[in-house]
Parts: C-alpha cells; sequence; structure tokens
C-alpha cells in the first residue's frame, strides 16, 4: 500500500515554513543591498574632491601640469600651475577664499584648447603672506610682471568674483600684455563703500575683521560657523535650523580633530554644505591657506587702493565678455533677499553697467549658478571661453 499524504496542517506548516525562509533571505539580501548603497553615498561624500587637491595629486600629473614659482623683488613669491602648450594662453584668476585648485572642474579639458597658468594671487595658496600686499594695484602690477616675465605673451584673462577686479585692473593698467579678457561674477560695484555694507558678502568681511579685532578664545573656523549668513536661509519662522542641520555635527567632528576641517557624511557635493565648510580653511587655525587678513582688506575697503571701479572699466579696451549669474533660487526673481540683503555678486544693472563702462563688450547672462560658474557649470564654461577664443579669431592648435 502507498504512503499516506500528510495532514493539510503539515502541509501548511511546511509551506510556510519555506516562505519564512524566503522572507528572511529577501529581507537579508534587501539590507545588504541598501548598507551597500549608504556605505557607497557615504564614501564618495567624505572622498569627493572639495578643494581640488586630488586632482593635483593624480590627474593634474598625468595631464602634466606642473607646479612652479614665480619670484619677484621684497621676497614676494607667485605660486602657479602651468598646463601643457595647446593653444593660446589663458591665464585663471580665482576668487577668494579658494586658490589654483578651484579650477580643477575646468582644468583638463581647458588644457586641450589652451596653454593654461593658474596663479594663488597673494594671500591665497602657496603665495606669499603679507598684509601690505593685499591691495589690487600691487596684485594687478605683479601679475602683470608675471605674464611677461613667465607667460611671455599677451594672454587671456579669465578672472572669477575677486579675480574678476583683478583681471579688469591689469586689463586697464596694463594692456599691452593682455589679448582679451573673461569676467566671471565679478563684485563691481557691490564692493564700494556705502553699497557693500547691505551685501551678503559683507557679512563674511565683518565676521572676518570681528575675529581678527576681537581675538576670540576659538578657531576662526568655530566663529563662522557660528555666525555664517548662511544661516538665515535655513532657520525658517524662528527655530534655529541652522544649528542643528550644520553647525552641531560639524563643530562636534571638527572638536575631535581641529586640524582638519569637517566633512559631513551624510550631505552630499551637490548640497554645497560641505564645500561651506571647506572654504572657511585658513592660515590662522592652520587649516589651509588664506589669510584672513586679505577678506579684511574688502571689510575696511584698502584692497582698492583708492581707486574708482568705474575708472577702472573705462579704461578697459580690449575685447571683454561678462558672465552674470541667474537670480539665486531662493530669492528668485530678485537678486536680493526680502529684508534687501544682496546675495549675488551683482543685479542686473550692475552687470548693465560694467557692460556699457567697457567698450565693445559681450553680457552673457541667466548662468544657473550660485557664484561659481566654472565650478557649478563647467561644460557651460569651457564653452564659453571656447566661443571666446573663437572671437578672438584664434586657430586652435
Amino acid at each position: 500500500m502507498g504512503k499516506r499524504p500528510p495532514p493539510f496542517s503539515q502541509i501548511l506548516w511546511r509551506t510556510s515554513r519555506v516562505n519564512k525562509y524566503k522572507i528572511l533571505k529577501i529581507l537579508g539580501v534587501g539590507g545588504l543591498v541598501v548598507c551597500f548603497a549608504v556605505c557607497l553615498y557615504a564614501w564618495r561624500n567624505l572622498n569627493y574632491d572639495y578643494t581640488g587637491q586630488k586632482f593635483m595629486e593624480k590627474e593634474g600629473v598625468r595631464l602634466g601640469f606642473k607646479e612652479k614659482t614665480y619670484w619677484l623683488e621684497g621676497e614676494r613669491e607667485i605660486y602657479y600651475l602651468e598646463g601643457p602648450d595647446n593653444g593660446p594662453e589663458l591665464v585663471l584668476l580665482h576668487g577668494q577664499m579658494v586658490d589654483s585648485k578651484d579650477y580643477h572642474k575646468v582644468l583638463p579639458e581647458l588644457s586641450k584648447h589652451f596653454h593654461v597658468f593658474a596663479p594663488d594671487y597673494y594671500g591665497h595658496g602657496k603665495s606669499s603672506k603679507k598684509a601690505g600686499l593685499y591691495n589690487i594695484k600691487t596684485i594687478g602690477d605683479d601679475l602683470a610682471s608675471f605674464i611677461k616675465e613667465r607667460v611671455k605673451a599677451t594672454a587671456i584673462l579669465s578672472g572669477h568674483s575677486s579675480g574678476a577686479l583683478i583681471t579688469a585692473y591689469v586689463a586697464a593698467f596694463h594692456p599691452d600684455q593682455v589679448k582679451g579678457i573673461v569676467l566671471e561674477d565679478g563684485p563691481f560695484f557691490s564692493t564700494e563703500k556705502g553699497r557693500a555694507e547691505d551685501t551678503f558678502s559683507y557679512i563674511d568681511f565683518k565676521n572676518i575683521n570681528d575675529y581678527l579685532t576681537n581675538k576670540p578664545n576659538m578657531t576662526y573656523f568655530e566663529y563662522s560657523v557660528k555666525n555664517n549668513p548662511m544661516k538665515m536661509f535655513f532657520n525658517k519662522e524662528g527655530k534655529d535650523h541652522w544649528s542643528q542641520i550644520v553647525a552641531e555635527p560639524a563643530l562636534k567632528k571638527f572638536k575631535k580633530d581641529p586640524s582638519q576641517l569637517p566633512v559631513i557624511w551624510y550631505y552630499p557635493p551637490e548640497l554645497g554644505i560641505n564645500r561651506l565648510l571647506q572654504i572657511t580653511a585658513n592660515q590662522q587655525d592652520g587649516t589651509g591657506d588664506y589669510d584672513l587678513q586679505f577678506g579684511k582688506s574688502f571689510y575696511d575697503f584698502s584692497f582698492f587702493s583708492g581707486l574708482d571701479q568705474e575708472a577702472i572699466l573705462r579704461q578697459i579696451k580690449c575685447p571683454t565678455f561678462v558672465l552674470h549669474v541667474a537670480p539665486p533660487k531662493e530669492t528668485a526673481p530678485s537678486y536680493y533677499t526680502s529684508e534687501g540683503w544682496l546675495i549675488s555678486a551683482m543685479d542686473e544693472q550692475d552687470a548693465h553697467r560694467v557692460k556699457e563702462l567697457i567698450e565693445g563688450s559681450t553680457l552673457i547672462e541667466g548662468f544657473q549658478s550660485m557664484h561659481d560658474i566654472h565650478d557649478d557649470l563647467p561644460k557651460e564654461y569651457v564653452k564659453t571661453l571656447l566661443d571666446f577664443k573663437q572671437s578672438l579669431n584664434i586657430k586652435s592648435e
């Protein structure tokens, strides 16, 4: 006789047991996938090249970039990166609080079409640090000497932010060294006394001045994080979201190792928070190469050496592209906050005024960037420089 089939209850028990194993297996695999995804996400955020240092250590060497120094009288030195000779000479002047490595996203492509020179101007990177050097005339004159002695050709200059101000000075007072200029979202007029005090950037300069003047018993990083003007965008309806989201986790990690600026693992590069923390690097804390005294020169307006920005722009006669970002999404359609603070380098009137003052210049507006077009929109920035090169009738190598 054949075996009797198991009772229905046993069939149910065996089936449920198999299903439990399948469910546990699925949950286990799913858990591993989630764990791997979180680890990959954290690794990317922690190892992202926020400053460009990793570019120089790896890709920069492969592409043929070399680190060099130009010495001037009075123990002044200008450190610079030089790329391979693949086209017309292009000098890149970075913005404030960063250095030449800030261009790391665009250097690979630019080096295919130009002979790139990217100096650190005084107070930044590996160039000289001395408060008496931090003015537009000294920096501009010495960069003109650098172009003459090291670049050894009339060059295209592209300057970002404070670098755009310096670029304009060089073009105005040393026209023989300049083939054409690109002014990338320069803070023209918004850095003048009587106007600057109502700008977002001036809050940072005031923080720097107050820190250096009052000498509080803390690092500048701690002081900056606690007083950063960005907190006005986080704190809504009287709630201190800035402290909870940014300040507290950053300060907690910084106190464990004050020699390193913190990177918060759960914030992706696109959010900009870790980038914001990294640009507080400064030589006073020993966390970077930016001299806070440079920022103070914008607070007390000594940077401009009594020179008038309008007069500088009127004196420029070379071909010029003026790049201007679109209104920040936080304040669109205006460049101002509801409290009246200018959050951008320029508003519409400033940008058009620059265009009108520089005879024959071209204004290009609408870049969807907060300020650093070359960092936020590297492909668009490179295309703009190639368009500028073409407008100068310079043939590709």
